[in-house]
């Protein structure tokens, strides 16, 4: 597990969250755990190491 930290896109908040390396390309959507909105986050990892990580807010 790769421990990572961004910023909600709604309230700004720092989130730290574990992304599994065993999975090189991933897209899921999970809640703020500050706000609760939910966000779309992008992962990918190449060689064990995160080479992309995005986030994007949903219009609701």
């Amino acid at each position: 597990m790769f421990e990572h930290f961004f910023q909600c896109p709604y309230c700004w908040a720092e989130i730290s969250m574990l992304l599994d390396a065993s999975v090189p390309s991933q897209v899921y959507i999970e809640d703020c755990e500050v706000c609760c909105n939910p966000i779309e986050l992008t992962v990918g990892f190449e060689n064990s190491e995160l080479s992309k990580f995005a986030v994007l807010s949903i219009e609701q």
